[in-house]
């Protein structure tokens, strides 16, 4: 009778959660700096084609705007740096923009976010200090719309906002953007707003390639991990070490609550001579590994297992962008609609759903306590491991399913296990002082955690449905 419960009641947990799956938002950056491309229209029926729910564009070009509406896609849209001084200046400038650019469309046209300004530190012309004073007048005129709830206001940022990055936990905004960076982080804070960034490991690994291997920067499972010397944490890819590189920059500046969003992230498809990393093959396999990241929500090893949107950069070619040969060809698409090399938007190819924490191994071990460690130097690594290991040790609690059998080795064995795995199997992730051990047992096999490993079972076929 109770081995039948015990089976039953994964099925019943299942049937419970199916309803809550969630998982990381991907969408898609729709650049229009080019003569070629194909009418508004069209590309919106591309983009239903392809399944894509969520589109980032530049402006409020009203034309691209229409051609959203009633389509279910969520429309991120863009305030111009070149307006950046008439929304400063003027709250009626902002209100006429209102009116005129997003009512008449609104709530046909899914108008989800408005990004005030991109990337400003890297403007020619300094407007940064017109950033924050524009966002809080479009948020005054969202106000009076009675949609301040309903449309989310940030700006855009580029990696270079840091004046260091590495290692990740080292993380430090640039202290000359103090002045209008701590207003806007604060405004974020109190609507509740994400922190947006646009990150490429492709400019990472084409500007350092001593120091950045191509594997690393691409996902690939054959990379050499990057130890973080002051965290422990492992890194087994460049997005994840710029993503936690900003994480360590907000902490430090006491914001660590607020979510950071990927607003352009992406590969190119072809380059200069000097350019040998951009090629289709590798745009596919980034943006491929890139999507599986973010739907299986892998998190970050500082943040492991939390959602992260992403929005990958770009629809199509750009030819009229300046610059060298790459900046041009960051697209999926060609202007005729045919794809440049194919993509998987659902994350799901090729995905072994099984992976996880504490469910399988990417390598045939595991990590469990040592049976020499002492309780002290067990309950230490513990203290650790759901500290500042980050590792969500919510399962181990009284009530929850992988409390029992409640003893500090088996606790320590799981949070050893999800710290081990979620920082790629790395022999150094499993040390914790001499208090971790390697096993090739599969401790999931012990009967009395059956129940325990069927629950985590279900949440990760949940983080890919």
């Amino acid at each position: 009778m109770a081995r039948r419960l015990m089976l039953a009641l994964p099925v019943l947990l299942f049937l419970l959660l199916v309803g809550q799956c969630h998982g990381g938002k991907i969408g898609v950056c729709y650049g229009r700096n080019a003569d070629d491309l194909p009418a508004p229209d069209k590309v919106a029926q591309l983009i239903q084609q392809q399944s894509i729910k969520y589109v980032r564009i530049y402006d409020t070009n009203i034309d691209v705007i229409k051609a959203f509406a009633n389509t279910g896609v969520e429309l991120m849209v863009g305030v111009p740096n070149s307006d950046l001084l008439a929304f400063a200046q003027y709250q009626s400038n902002v209100d006429t923009w209102l009116k005129n650019s997003i009512l008449p469309y609104y709530p046909d046209t899914m108008i989800t976010y408005i990004t005030v300004g991109a990337e400003v530190t890297e403007s020619p012309t300094n407007v940064s200090a017109l950033v924050v004073p524009a966002m809080r007048n479009v948020h005054t005129a969202l106000k009076k719309a009675g949609l301040h709830k309903k449309i989310t206001i940030s700006s855009t940022h580029s990696l270079g906002i840091l004046s260091r990055s590495f290692p990740p936990s080292a993380g430090a905004f640039n202290s000359s953007y103090a002045y209008f960076l701590k207003p806007m982080l604060q405004f974020l804070v109190e609507n509740q707003a994400p922190f947006m960034v646009d990150l490429y490991p492709y400019y990472a690994y084409q500007n350092s390639r001593s120091n950045v291997s191509l594997n690393y920067a691409l996902f690939s499972p054959e990379s050499q991990d990057v130890i973080d010397p002051n965290t422990g944490l492992v890194y087994t890819n460049m997005f994840d070490a710029q993503v936690d590189s900003i994480f360590f920059a907000l902490m430090a500046l006491n914001f660590k609550t607020l979510k950071i969003m990927i607003t352009e992230s992406g590969w190119p498809n072809k380059g200069a001579v000097k350019e040998t990393g951009a090629t289709p093959d590798n745009a596919q396999t980034y943006n491929t590994n890139l999507i599986r990241h973010v739907v299986n929500d892998s998190g970050t090893p500082a943040k492991p297992g939390e959602e992260i949107d992403v929005y990958i950069f770009s629809l199509f070619n750009e030819n009229r962008k300046p610059g060298i040969e790459s900046e041009r060809n960051w697209g999926l698409f060609f202007p005729d609609k045919s794809s440049i090399y194919s993509l998987d938007w659902t994350g799901r190819g090729n995905v072994d759903v099984m992976t996880g924490a504490n469910i399988t191994s990417a390598n045939g071990t595991w990590c469990i306590a040592s049976t020499n460690a002492s309780e002290t130097d067990l309950q230490n690594a513990l203290n650790w491991a759901c500290g500042p290991g980050n590792v969500d040790c919510s399962a181990i609690q009284p009530s929850q399913p992988c409390y029992q059998p409640d003893t500090l080795a088996s606790h320590a064995s799981y949070a050893f296990n999800s710290y081990y795995q979620q920082n790629g199997a790395n022999v150094v992730a499993c040390d914790f002082g001499g208090a971790g051990i390697r096993t090739t047992k599969d401790p999931s096999k012990s009967p009395i955690l059956f129940y325990c490993y069927s629950v985590m079972i279900i949440m990760m076929l949940c983080m890919v449905s």
